[in-house]
């Protein structure tokens, strides 16, 4: 495939202009839509404040990948992943989370800065992978289902329909838009999404005439609390997990580009990544992740310059010092980010399909168990009531009612321990 431009190609600045306004078309709706179903949990008018450091720190993530890092055309977002970790681990407090994801990041990145994460890498073989692909979008499963129900004024049967007239509308969308418009299409379905809903139901409310145009983002470090085993485990496994994600995405794009070097490209953009979480963790945010569609944005805007995200990043970095700002873009109603989220996980699930048949995952019987006993599992714990989650001990609720957890170990056990000696 021919580009327009290259890696290290520098467009004009009026094309980089452009270029670094599509990008953010596709960083910003992923930003919204995980962080603001972790900054949900945050305590009142604190929300914002949450949005303002997640923004600022995807920024400088993204700005040190693409100068210093991996150095590819790769965009960055909160990771899935994690969220699931986030909303499993919320009975232990933030101050276990936010350590929890230090821990993680720090392991991450020296694994990735010494070499060691490749004595890692024989225990996800393609099945492995397709399950935890899909099993971050069946796990969230019950997280769309409270947002597209929502609660608040409007009746829970028109959230729902709403929520289901919206779907069939984005999934239509997306079989029909191509280049671009396909690309940015979460962007769309947020704002048109929000706009149709605030019409029929008159919901909108504006943010505080107190609320600044201009404010840092109040306290930087976040409080930090030594977690427990079974929270530490739990979040190890999500960052395994991370780190498949973080190195899919990097060896997609670099495939796509023919780029050199890729074993220190990788090692570089996993360190960066690492710290980011670590980073992440002080700063009591979600961590960052590079996000696997990037090949899709570059396919259709034909322009694989590492230098058009640099102008992204600074607007994500400008959104992020505007209380208000994120203010009005955090109203999207709650049944428009569920429709979005479920459009996203959607195709996450196809990733992980389209990645077992390109690497002959689903060759017999066997096979089948060892990916659909996972995601069958995974997702039942997922939907464990409350209640009875409750009666866990608050040591191993973590892992125990953690439905990602529970898969990831189940898939490993099944393909490296029960079914080891099968021939591939």
């Amino acid at each position: 495939m021919d580009f327009t431009y290259g890696i290290d190609d520098k467009p004009e600045f009026g094309k980089l202009l452009l270029f670094g306004l599509q990008w953010l078309a596709v960083s910003v709706p992923a930003i919204l839509i995980i962080g603001g179903v972790v900054a949900a949990f945050e305590p009142d008018g604190s929300a914002i404040a949450y949005l303002q450091k997640l923004f600022l720190l995807i920024a400088l993530v993204l700005l040190v990948q693409v100068l210093w890092g991996h150095r590819l055309p790769l965009v960055v977002g909160p990771a899935t992943v994690l969220l699931i970790g986030v909303i499993a681990s919320m009975s232990q407090g933030v101050g276990v989370i936010n350590s929890s994801l230090v821990i993680g990041g720090v392991v991450l990145a020296v694994l990735a800065a010494t070499g060691l994460f490749k004595y890692l890498k024989p225990l996800f073989t393609p099945r492995v992978i397709v399950v935890i692909l899909m099993l971050i979008a069946f796990t969230l499963a019950p997280v769309i289902l409270n947002l597209i129900t929502g609660e608040g004024a409007v009746p829970v049967v028109y959230n729902f329909v709403f929520a289901l007239v919206l779907a069939l509308v984005v999934f239509i969308a997306n079989g029909l838009l191509k280049g671009v418009w396909k690309s940015t299409l979460a962007m769309w379905a947020l704002l048109l999404g929000s706009l149709t809903y605030f019409g029929l139901f008159g919901t909108f409310i504006p943010p505080s005439a107190e609320t600044a145009f201009l404010a840092l983002p109040g306290e930087l470090i976040a409080p930090l609390v030594a977690p427990e085993a079974s929270v530490l485990i739990a979040f190890l496994i999500c960052f395994l997990a991370l780190a498949i994600n973080e190195l899919g995405s990097i060896q997609s794009v670099g495939s796509l580009l023919k780029a050199e070097n890729m074993d220190t490209r990788v090692n570089r953009g996993m360190t960066v990544t690492g710290a980011g979480n670590a980073l992440s963790g002080l700063a009591g945010v979600i961590g960052p992740v590079d996000f696997s569609l990037s090949p899709g944005v570059i396919a259709a805007t034909g322009c694989a310059s590492r230098f058009a995200l640099v102008p992204a990043a600074l607007a994500l970095m400008a959104i992020g010092f505007s209380p208000l700002l994120i203010g009005y873009l955090g109203c999207i109603p709650s049944p428009v980010i569920g429709v979005v989220l479920t459009y996203v996980m959607t195709a996450q699930i196809a990733a992980g399909l389209m990645l077992g048949d390109e690497n002959n995952a689903f060759k017999s019987f066997d096979d089948g168990v060892i990916i659909g006993m996972p995601l069958l599992v995974g997702t039942v714990v997922a939907f464990i009531p409350p209640a009875l989650a409750a009666q866990f001990s608050a040591a191993t609720r973590p892992l125990l009612a953690n439905g990602f957890v529970a898969g990831v170990v189940l898939v490993l056990i099944l393909e490296h321990l029960v079914y080891r000696k099968r021939p591939e």
